[in-house]
């Protein structure tokens, strides 16, 4: 696809999360587009809110484009919490700290860095387990409770934007399941066409960025475009 028409020719991007699977595809299909900066884990530690702030300082702008991809299902503690008897406060606090905290302060670090002239984005990437509409099988405590604070936070964020630069959009995006590291052991009895390597969930979540309006701001959205209700 031709990455991105809806934005200006000279576009200014920046990927967080560009060491993983899917931000290393993403930063890869923007790089022949324009100005992509990459911020991988050595050079951005999203449980530190002074590495997050210095990162952003380093970052030159204006911005026209941000992708928060980053996330954590599971840590050395093991894997979600299936139930309630599973809930540990270091590991909820943990994944809080790297699922909602640390984009948030990432968003208050780069939203202000992003014109105002022209169509401009941030996105993160979030799931579609933490909407609480969606949730009909429960389990996976931490990761759906901190996702869900992820979506409310950015649609929060998308709404003090807006005053502030009205031809924004500031969404949150479901990849779908991903053939990465983070997914790999939770793969099993994935169909196969809803298995998607990083370089067609990149594609996908590029397409959608590229569709989304203003209107569409505050809003979480699939890798196919469909809204996802909060």
């Amino acid at each position: 696809m031709s990455t991105l028409p809806s934005f200006a020719p000279d576009l200014r991007a920046v990927v967080v999360g560009a060491g993983g699977g899917i931000g290393g595809a993403l930063t890869a299909a923007l790089a022949g587009r324009g100005a992509v900066i990459g911020l991988r884990r050595a050079d951005l530690d999203l449980t530190d809110p002074a590495s997050i702030r210095a990162s952003a300082a380093g970052v030159d702008g204006p911005l026209d484009l941000v992708i928060v991809a980053t996330g954590m299902l599971q840590d050395a503690g093991g894997g979600p919490e299936k139930a309630l008897r599973d809930l540990d406060a270091a590991r909820l606090a943990h994944s809080f700290a790297v699922n909602a905290i640390g984009p948030a302060l990432v968003a208050q670090a780069l939203l202000p860095r992003l014109r105002t002239d022209r169509k401009t984005a941030f996105v993160v990437l979030s799931a579609r387990v933490g909407s609480i509409a969606d949730n009909r099988t429960g389990g996976w405590y931490g990761y759906r409770a901190s996702k869900a604070a992820l979506n409310q936070l950015l649609r929060t964020a998308a709404i003090e934007h807006a005053r502030r630069a009205p031809l924004s959009v500031v969404a949150a995006l479901h990849p779908g399941t991903v053939a990465t590291r983070l997914s790999a052991p939770f793969q099993r009895g994935v169909p196969a066409d809803r298995l998607f390597t990083p370089a067609v969930a990149a594609d996908a979540l590029l397409g959608v960025v590229d569709r989304l309006t203003p209107a569409d701001s505050g809003g979480f959205f699939a890798w196919d475009g469909q809204p996802i209700p909060f």
